[in-house]
């Protein structure tokens, strides 16, 4: 991913009808013909799309305003104007629609190839045709299109995966993500390496399990501060949490508590999720050590060490992991 967008704000119109036409039969020897003038085109509906190649909604920030065609008008010998083409606007599994004003979720999209006609076009008017009668025989009125419809919207992206990697900055869940999977995030010895959720498949006999490294955690993420936010809310569909301790750092006996708090500062239901407490980079010295510390302190915990370095663990934790997600989707 080039540019990760999780937020856009669109404008969706739909496509106005086509006017009927006022319109009287013109032949030889029919002086007097009658009304003949054809009903208007519908306008284009505004259609959701989902596609699973999509993983940002950087290609909305792009464009931002969507519309419908226009139907058109109606002619004479009861023509009828041609509907006006839909306009499909694709995003991503995760997707959430709501309204830009008031902040109300309207459509939620999880399911690839799903379609949804999120707003119709305007109807075509009647022609002149339809308004003729024993007392009215020459009608000169039709009936105008409906208009379409205008919307503005917020696009929000939370992205889908089975097992959300959560962890102070600089502990490991990169270079973990990229051990396990076919993921390639950038990493690096320094905090904030990752500045976008990257997501992996970890190939299982029991099937594919998407694994998903979200940017760092610090104090205070829950209110914005640092990534913040932002980036929390891509943890809020995952199946299952990796909390990963940083071993080699000093306070890590600290660590799980922040991540604690702010997990279950941000949602309560997102921190009643299943979790599993992974001690990182065990191939230090010091780590071991502290591991052997850190499982006393914590003994209602399911605690593993791994070294994604060495591939010290690693055959469990994958073992673990498939355990606890294929426990999730039976549930």
């Amino acid at each position: 991913m080039n540019e990760f967008v999780d937020e856009v704000k669109i404008t969706v119109l739909s496509g106005r009808g086509g006017d009927g036409a006022v319109s009287f039969r013109r032949e030889k020897y029919v002086p007097r013909g009658g009304p003949d003038g054809g009903d208007g085109g519908d306008g284009g509906d505004v259609i959701f799309t989902v596609r699973s190649n999509l993983k940002t909604l950087s290609h909305l920030n792009l464009k931002k305003i969507f519309k419908a065609e226009n139907g058109r008008p109606g002619a004479g010998q009861k023509k009828h104007g041609r509907s006006g083409k839909s306009v499909e606007v694709a995003v991503p599994p995760g997707t959430i629609i709501k309204d830009f004003e008031t902040g109300r979720s309207i459509k939620e999209f999880t399911r690839n190839g799903e379609r949804w006609t999120f707003i119709k076009g305007g109807r075509g008017g009647k022609g002149n045709a339809h308004y003729a009668n024993s007392v009215r025989q020459a009608p000169k009125i039709a009936q105008p299109g409906r208009e379409g419809i205008t919307r503005i919207l917020l696009a929000e992206l939370k992205i889908i995966a089975d097992a959300g990697f959560v962890g102070l900055p600089n502990s490991g869940k990169s270079t973990l993500l990229s051990v396990l999977t076919n993921a390639r995030p950038r990493i690096g010895s320094y905090e904030f390496t990752t500045k976008i959720p990257h997501l992996g498949i970890l190939r299982t006999g029991a099937g594919d399990i998407i694994l998903a490294d979200i940017p760092g955690i610090i104090e205070g993420a829950s209110r914005g501060v640092g990534l913040g936010i932002q980036f929390l809310k891509h943890i809020a569909r995952t199946r299952i949490l990796l909390f990963l301790i940083d071993l080699s750092r000093d306070d890590f006996l600290l660590q799980k508590g922040i991540l604690e708090s702010e997990v279950s500062t941000y949602s309560s239901s997102l921190s009643k999720k299943q979790r599993l407490i992974v001690g990182t980079k065990i191939d230090i010295d010091t780590a071991r050590d502290n591991l052997d510390i850190f499982m006393s302190k914590n003994e209602e915990e399911n605690i593993m060490g791994i070294s994604s370095i060495t591939g010290e663990g690693l055959d469990t934790l994958k073992k673990t992991i498939v355990k606890y997600v294929m426990r999730e989707v039976q549930a």
